[in-house]
């Protein structure tokens, strides 16, 4: 290995479906529904191990659940925000009476840190439904008068909205999705990830003790190409929000637009993270290194390493010490900081991009192989130095614990490096200059830009891509509106208040 240290292996048995209390049903109209078609779900943990069999959901399974969204819409669109609201606050209060189990069913499935999810992700799920009921709760309706022509904009929920998650934490994702749309007074129809949909089982238990009215919240498992598909093209559905690969936002958006259904999708990235010579190098060389965190499998990741030229050997010295730290093993382990790839043929994928980019001339400088003394999916911290900036290594999103290092000289090369590629979804400065953040960020091609940091959210924010990342915004009132039908209503007198 180059540098990590291997966690201890643990000899804990990975939990069965039985022994996590987990029911892989359906739910759909209030009622869980049984298949006899069923797949199974592995841990990335230990390939060998099933987890689970999960129902398999077909086009009639998705016909049950948008009838059922949509005989619930009526009552549930009609009710006040306060009155929604009590049902998510409920929710909310469920999910973290559950934090352990639910971390512990995200960790084995998804291979996420335990750590990470127990301390952050899980109570980040529960602030999603509190936060957009408060936010429905808030809205006004705007009420201007212009040259005696009064206007009130009101907002109606839009109708069963499709939610269509990614393996990456399905589950807070799964929550940050429902909550604005069951907010703004819509009926929702989930699909969780074929690959980690056990969380979304989890869920789908909180809803049923919540009290939420029959139809109001509804899963529907199943693959992609099937139940996936099948729900993007019903047509009753009146929203579709995706969160996943910039190639399937594609196939969803194209169904979108024949449907004539808004569409919102956070798709991939390729996010610069840039590092000017006047910044504290320390951190900057920290934060870079911590963007290998969940494996690289987060889409906002700053994979692009851009730092200036007078600092660019200190800055890898510094990088390399704080990659060094890393501990690769069990994500059940507390030391754990690097836990495996989702599944082999994601580990394939992003082992098919290193060997590209060497035999296209790039140069290995850290990294570059699996890590099979650790376990199967396992893949090392890597970074490549592309050949030229054209290199699909660098163009593309690999999605695993791979970063490119470029140098760059001035600041005008430095934005127009990292606004080189399709994407857009975030990118990351480093700078001691106020007046250089500010000037950067603006040129930037990206929905979100963090100065020296990353990752932090702030719920009231818009987050969203631009190009190849994505469409539309989520976040805040943004994603209300989205949920939302807008109607004017204007007449020629005073308005009635």
């Amino acid at each position: 290995m180059t540098g990590q240290r291997a966690a201890l292996p643990t000899h804990r048995a990975l939990p069965t479906a039985e022994e996590l209390r987990l029911r892989t049903d359906h739910y759909v109209g209030g009622r869980w529904l049984v298949a006899s078609q069923r797949f199974e779900v592995r841990s990335p943990i230990k390939w060998s191990h099933v987890l689970a069999t999960v129902v398999r959901g077909d086009a009639a399974t998705v016909d049950a659940a948008v009838a059922a969204a949509r005989a619930a819409f009526p009552d549930w669109s009609r009710r006040t925000p306060d009155e929604r609201g009590k049902h998510l606050d409920r929710l909310a209060d469920l999910i973290e009476a559950e934090v352990e189990r639910i971390a512990l069913v995200e960790c084995v499935d998804v291979g996420m840190l335990y750590r990470s999810m127990r301390e952050r992700l899980v109570y980040r799920a529960a602030m999603n439904y509190r936060f957009y009921a408060q936010v429905a709760r808030q809205l006004e309706e705007p009420v201007w008068s212009t040259n005696g022509l009064w206007t009130r904009v009101v907002r109606q929920p839009a109708g069963p909205a499709a939610i269509i998650i990614p393996w990456n934490a399905p589950f807070m994702l799964a929550t940050w999705k429902t909550a604005a749309a069951l907010a703004a007074g819509c009926t929702v129809v989930l699909k969780p990830p074929e690959w980690a949909p056990l969380s979304c089982c989890v869920l789908a238990e909180l809803v049923e003790a919540a009290g939420f009215p029959p139809g109001v919240f509804n899963i529907v498992h199943g693959y992609g190409d099937e139940a996936g598909a099948a729900l993007v093209a019903h047509p009753g559905i009146r929203r579709i929000s995706f969160t996943g690969s910039t190639e399937t936002g594609r196939l969803i958006g194209a169904q979108a637009g024949r449907n004539l259904v808004p569409y919102t999708a956070e798709l991939g990235g390729k996010s610069p993270f840039i590092v000017f010579a006047d910044t504290d190098l320390d951190a900057a060389a920290r934060m870079a290194a911590n963007q290998y965190d969940d494996a690289g499998q987060i889409c906002f990741a700053g994979t692009r390493l851009l730092v200036e030229e007078p600092i660019a050997e200190l800055f890898l010295e510094r990088f390399y010490q704080a990659v060094a730290r890393h501990v690769l093993g069990d994500p059940r382990v507390p030391e754990t900081t690097i836990a495996p790839l989702i599944h082999p043929e994601h580990l394939a994928r992003v082992e098919g991009f290193v060997e590209r980019a060497v035999r296209d001339g790039a140069r290995i400088l850290l990294g570059g192989r699996r890590a099979v003394e650790v376990g199967d999916l396992w893949y090392e911290p890597t970074l490549v130095a592309p050949r030229h900036n054209e290199q699909e290594i660098v163009q593309s999103e690999v999605f695993g614990p791979v970063l490119t290092f470029q140098v760059f000289r001035t600041e005008h090369e430095a934005i127009e490096l990292a606004n080189s590629t399709a994407y857009g979804l975030a990118a990351v400065v480093y700078t001691s200059s106020a007046e250089r953040a500010d000037r950067v960020a603006r040129q930037l091609r990206a929905g979100t830009v963090w100065v020296n940091t990353w990752a932090a959210r702030d719920l009231q924010a818009p987050f969203g891509g631009i190009g190849a990342s994505g469409l539309g915004r989520e976040g805040g009132q943004w994603g209300i509106d989205f949920h939302s039908d807008l109607k004017a209503i204007q007449w020629r007198e005073e308005c009635p208040r």
